[in-house]
């Protein structure tokens, strides 16, 4: 059961509860859960049988798929007022989990019953919206990440990871493997694309940290 404190907590993070009535309100401070999740943390690995779901009320979720050959491959990540499409959809159509989400940064969640969220999908409208907005954002995101893999060259993909990364902190703590993971490739072809981004001198590759030099060009790298 949710305390006070809690529950105005999830309703800052998710604003269209303020428009739900009271019975929806009042079954969520009922059933509802908190819960303290680490830094990783796998919340669901492939093949799970999803008993709850979780809303993040802080911290970032990782959701993620491991090839027959152990390529990994990002799928999304879900932060504060978000919950998991992919455990949303396991629980109403009583499947297993088919990926894999793990805690990249430590997360406070609201975990609510499976069956409570069932119950919830077809009783109330305004939660049934929630869901389906979730499953309409998550379904753009999957097939933006489905055109890179199969129409955009893996040195666009790496550029246009290193600009991402290098506008919020340059430079930037990370390793080739974790490029690898997030763009589904192998280490060595990313080690060997940042080689010759440095042999360019577009980057500036340590141990463990890379910095962006040249954001003009390694721009037009990631549109050609």
């Amino acid at each position: 059961m949710l305390n006070l404190e809690q529950f105005n907590r999830i309703v800052f993070a998710m604003p269209f509860l303020q428009r739900a009535d009271e019975a929806l309100k009042q079954e969520l401070k009922q059933h509802a859960q908190f819960a303290k999740i680490p830094a990783g943390h796998d919340v669901f690995v492939d093949g799970d049988r999803v008993e709850r779901i979780a809303l993040l009320l802080s911290g970032v979720v990782r959701v993620y798929k491991i090839g027959e050959t152990g390529r990994e491959i990002t799928l999304y990540r879900f932060g504060l007022g978000q919950s998991c499409i992919l455990s949303a959809n396991a629980i109403i159509s009583h499947k297993s989990f088919p990926a894999i989400a793990t805690v990249e940064e430590d997360a406070e969640a609201v975990m609510i019953p499976a069956g409570v969220f069932r119950t919830w999908v077809t009783k109330y409208d305004l939660w049934r919206e929630f869901v389906f907005d979730l499953l309409s954002e998550r379904l753009s995101t999957v097939m933006a990440v489905v055109d890179e893999v199969v129409f955009k060259r893996m040195d666009r993909r790496v550029a246009s990871l290193l600009l991402k990364q290098a506008r919020v902190q340059n430079p930037m703590r990370i390793t080739h493997q974790e490029i690898a993971a997030e763009l589904g490739s192998s280490r060595e072809v990313i080690s060997r694309i940042l080689e010759d981004f440095s042999r360019a001198e577009l980057i500036d590759s340590g141990r463990g940290t890379l910095e962006v030099l040249d954001f003009e060009e390694l721009e037009a790298r990631s549109l050609v």
